[in-house]
Formats: C-alpha cells, structure tokens, sequence
C-alpha cells in the first residue's frame, strides 16, 4: 500500500466501458456471487470449500483506525503481524484458538516485517525523529536541518513472547519494503534488499530526486550491531518509465521478491516489472524489464511459482486507498499479470499470458485491488493466495497461464456505506496448513479450505516463512 495515494502520476479512474466483459467474466467463475450482489457492512460470504476458523481482534494498543494492520512473517508455532505503529506476536500452535503473546508498540509506517533466524527486521518509510520506538512523526513541511530517521530497526526474536530493540539502519527514502536475501556459503549474514520511492518528483529530504536505486543491507547474524548499508545500485541507469497519464514513473522499487535458491529475483518497480540476477548479493543484476502502459498503473509485487518459469505481477492501482473492483474500472485494471519466463540465463524473457483480477462487484466505499499473497505448496499446479483489501480473500489457480480460475473466496462486507474506511485483507498467506489474513482494521483471521486440488499442500510443512523470499517446497 501507498499511504497516501500517489500524487501527480496516477490519471482519475475513468470508465472503460468494460462492464460487459467483466459480467462475462463472472459469468465465466461459478465460485462467485452473483454480479453487484454486494454483501452487507460485516456481512462474511464465500465459496463453500472456505471457512473462516479463527478471528483475534486487533490488540487495545492498535484499535485506532489509523493503526493499519500491515504485512505477516512466521517462524515455528509464531506469526508476526505488522501494524503501521508497531507488530503483534500470536502463538499458532493451535490455528482455531491463536493467542495474541505480545504487542510491540514502535510506530513507523509501514512496519513491513521479516524474521530469520533468532531476527526480525521492520521496515519504516515515515519520516521520524529518531531511530527509537518512542520516536514522533516529522511533518514534511519541518525545515531540511530537521533530524529526520527512516529505514530498518532490527530485533532480537531469541525469545520470541519477548521481543528486544537491537539496532537501526538508516536507508535513502527510507523502507517501504524489504526482502531478506540469505548469504551464500561461510558468509554467515543476510542481506536486506530495501525497497523505497520517491513520488513527489522533486528532491525531498533524505530522498533526492530521482531514486532508481535500491540499498542494500548486511547484517551479519551473530552480531546484528554491525548492521549497515554496503551497496546502493542503480537499478535503472536510464531512469526507467518515464511516466504517462495512467502509468507512474519509475522511482525505485515497490517490492523485490527472491528466490535464493535459482539466484533470481523479481522487482515490481513503479512503472516496470523486471528480472533481477541475484547471485552476487551486493550486486544485482537487471536481466529483463517489461512495462503495460494500457492497464498498469503501478507495479506493487512480484510472486513466482515454484519453478520459477512463471511470474505474477500485481497492479495496486489507486494506491490501495481506491475502490477499483466495479465494472467502470474493467477486469484488467488493478489486477494480476501473469507472465511466462522463457530463456536462460541472461536471455531471459518476460513474455505476458493473462491477467486475473476477482470476479466481484465492491461496493463504492470499498478499498479494493490486488494485494499481497503467496504461493500454496502444491506439487504440479501453481495456485496462489491473496488479499484484495475489501475485495476478500481469493484463492486462484494460474497452472495454466493464459486462463487462470479461482477456486475459492472468502470476504466480508464493507466497513461501511457511508463513507470510505481503508480495510480489508492486506496480506494472505498460506503458512503450514491455514491461510493467514492481517486485516487493517479487523485484526487476524484464519481460513481453512477443503478443496481437493489443494488437500496435498496441507501436508507440507516448513519453519520460516516470508511471502518475498520464496523457497523451492520440494525441498521442505
């Protein structure tokens, strides 16, 4: 999510006149309801292979609306939900009664959070006072010798009820995102690849004008305190999209996500999607961009199948704030991408097969458009998971690129009619069994589903999970 909305790069939502298509694309989906049968202010529905099993409000400390509920990690029997003031530690040993262990108050939107091994990592792309958890917003308009912090705070999770301050690293333009690449062999450390833009189209303080780059922190495990930035490549030499009417210009990343294990990685990066070579950590290597400057507004996040000769590309058109799941916007707009990899090596293509976007109508105060998911493990089909803010929780399958399905839905209805409150599912994951949904303003949900195609993945087992470093899961 962009908070707030881009300025100055984004075109108005205008109609397409795509009612007809999208109505045959319902048409097209049996799971769904029925078009504009919008359910009622909290109001669940879902497809019948989906149950909500568990719900844990948000903890007293983030009740607050603008306490928005954020990104997920996990490790063993604990799930760490982000919050744009802080994260929530639950034990889920057991998926239907999860117990909230310990709320962390440590404001700094967006709190996009990892962990690995005995750490977890918090991103903070909020001007601030000081890198502590007791530090207070600085406003854009403070003078430029104003201190100003922003980038990754670091924790100790070695006791996990009990997590501890450890250190800070200060990033340019801060950290929207972050995705944890581990070292390769002796090289006991793992590097943060930090994600951050600039919007404004002007220098800003400690965000110059323009910002094609990523940083990119060490960290070594054993002594977390030495944690620095040691590269900041540039990622577009050639400045990247240069912006149009619809589709933003390329200012640095939104997202990188990783897959160690192939040494690739893939960056949703404003106004371009790419292929990134990973083996040298510290020196990513851009192999291949594309860009839809039809029907993408902003790359928001990139998610491969688990043979890595797929990607899906999300669009969060309207910043995440906007309520773009209605015919005037169309099926193709704030969607997914789904584009095939053919080549090797440095010859790698990116070439585009469909897009999937949910087949539901959102009422008008709803937030809705493609947001953060992963990938359910089942061995010989590609099917993912994903929150759509307002829009619900949706389960797809993309095993055949070019007429990708959904499976399985679940939402709630909007948190009102009559005025627009920013909710919904912002990340759903599928973690050991359950998915996992941190909704912004409703706290954790947890979902079963009974679907045949996916009954293998309920075997699968794995004790760390972060969405943007992706494992090969024939290997867990």
């Amino acid at each position: 999510m962009k908070h707030p909305a881009p300025r100055g790069r984004l075109k108005r939502l205008t109609s397409v006149g795509a009612a007809a298509v999208l109505l045959s694309f319902l048409a097209a989906a049996p799971a769904q309801a029925a078009p504009a049968d919008i359910p009622g202010v909290d109001e669940i529905r879902s497809s019948s292979n989906i149950k909500q099993i568990a719900n844990r409000p948000k903890v007293d400390e983030f009740k607050a609306e603008n306490s928005l509920g954020s990104d997920w990690a996990f490790q063993g029997k604990y799930a760490f939900g982000g919050n744009y003031n802080g994260f929530t530690v639950y034990d889920i040993r057991n998926p239907r009664n999860p117990q909230v262990v310990r709320p962390v108050v440590c404001p700094g939107s967006q709190n996009d959070i990892t962990v690995w091994g005995d750490l977890l990592f918090l991103s903070t792309d909020s001007q601030r006072s000081d890198d502590s958890c007791k530090s207070t917003a600085v406003p854009s308009s403070a003078p430029a010798t104003t201190p100003r912090w922003e980038g990754i705070k670091i924790f100790s999770i070695k006791d996990p009820r009990n997590p501890q301050y450890v250190s800070a690293v200060k990033t340019d333009c801060g950290s929207h995102t972050h995705t944890v690449v581990p070292g390769k062999g002796r090289d006991k450390s793992v590097y943060l690849y930090v994600s951050s833009y600039n919007l404004s189209g002007a220098s800003l303080p400690n965000c110059e004008w323009p910002h094609d780059k990523i940083s990119i922190v060490k960290v070594p495990l054993k002594k977390p305190t030495a944690a620095a930035v040691v590269a900041t490549p540039v990622l577009f030499p050639d400045g990247g999209f240069p912006g149009s009417d619809y589709g933003t210009a390329t200012s640095g990343c939104h997202d990188i996500t990783a897959y160690p294990q192939k040494d690739i990685a893939a960056g949703a990066c404003m106004g371009d999607g790419a292929l990134f070579d990973i083996s040298n950590p510290v020196a990513p290597k851009v192999i291949t961009t594309v860009r839809d400057t039809e029907n993408f507004a902003f790359w928001h996040s990139a998610t491969f199948d688990n043979d890595a000769d797929k990607v899906v590309f999300t669009d969060e058109l309207g910043g995440g704030g906007e309520a773009t799941c209605n015919p005037e916007v169309g099926p193709n707009r704030g969607a997914n991408a789904i584009y095939d990899i053919k080549g090797k090596g440095k010859k790698l293509k990116l070439e585009f097969r469909s897009y999937f976007k949910i087949p539901r109508e959102n009422a008008a105060t709803e937030n809705c458009v493609a947001h953060n998911g992963s990938l359910i493990p089942v061995r010989g089909r590609d099917i993912m998971v994903q929150a759509w803010y307002q829009g619900g929780i949706s389960v797809w399958d993309f095993t055949d690129s070019r007429k990708p399905k959904e499976i399985a839905y679940w939402e709630r209805g909007p948190l009102s009619t009559e005025r627009a409150i920013t909710g919904g599912s912002w990340s759903a994951y599928w973690y050991n069994g359950f998915i996992y949904s941190n909704d912004i303003q409703k706290g954790l949900d947890v979902l079963e589903v009974s679907d045949r195609r996916i009954d293998r993945a309920e075997r699968e087992r794995t004790w760390q999970f972060n969405a943007q470093t992706q494992d090969d899961y024939r290997r867990w």
